[in-house]
C-alpha cells in the first residue's frame, strides 16, 4: 500500500467485471498498476470423468482469472512500456496433481499463458514471472487434505509441506 494506505475488496475472479472493477479502483486511490499478482487457486478432485461443472469452475479461476487481470492491467502497462504480471501457478502445472485432473490441467494452462504473454509482450517492456509452489500449507491444500486428496496428503505426511511466508519471500526475491 502507498504511503500505508491499503484498499481491501473481495472479488470473485472468476467474473471479468469485478476484477476490472477493483483495478479501476485501486488506480483512482493509488496511481497505475505496476504489478499485479494473479494467486487465486481451487482444486477439484477427479479425472475425465469429473462433472463439468467442476472442470468449468476450474477453468474460470485456475486460468481465467490470469486472463482477465491481464486483460485488466496490460493495457496501461503497455501504454507505459512497463509492468510485471506475478502469476501463482503451482508445481501441478509443472508435473500433475494425481487425483485431481481439473486441478493439474488448469495450471498446465495457466503456465502456459503467462509464457505467451512474455513472448508477446516481453519487447514492449511487460515483464512476466510465474511460481509454482509444491504444497503449500494453506487453507486449500487443509481442505484437499481432509477431503482424501492422496496426493496433498502424501505431501503432508512426508512434512514437506511449505510455508506461506517462505513461498512469499521467494515471490518478492
Amino acid at each position: 500500500a502507498a504511503g500505508g494506505r491499503a484498499l481491501a475488496r473481495g472479488v470473485n475472479v472468476a467474473h471479468e467485471s469485478e476484477l476490472q472493477q477493483l483495478v479501476a479502483q485501486a488506480e483512482a486511490a493509488f496511481g497505475p498498476v505496476d504489478l499485479f499478482c494473479s494467486n487465486a487457486g481451487i482444486v477439484h478432485e477427479g479425472g475425465v470423468e469429473a462433472p463439468d461443472a467442476l472442470w468449468a469452475r476450474s477453468w474460470d479461476v485456475n486460468l481465467m482469472a490470469h486472463v482477465h487481470a491481464a486483460r485488466a492491467v496490460l493495457p496501461g502497462m503497455l501504454a507505459r512500456g512497463s509492468g510485471y504480471l506475478l502469476s501463482t501457478c503451482s508445481a501441478a502445472g509443472l508435473l500433475t496433481s494425481p487425483g485431481a485432473a481439473p486441478y493439474a490441467v488448469t495450471k498446465h494452462a495457466a503456465i502456459a499463458l503467462a509464457e505467451w504473454l512474455s513472448i508477446m509482450h516481453g519487447a514492449a517492456g511487460i515483464r512476466v514471472s510465474v511460481i509454482c509452489p509444491q504444497a503449500v500449507r494453506t487453507q486449500l491444500l487443509q481442505g484437499s487434505i481432509e477431503s482424501g486428496n492422496q496426493a496433498s496428503q502424501a505431501f503432508a505426511s512426508m512434512g514437506t509441506l511449505l510455508e506461506p511466508d517462505d513461498v512469499a519471500a521467494c515471490a518478492m526475491q
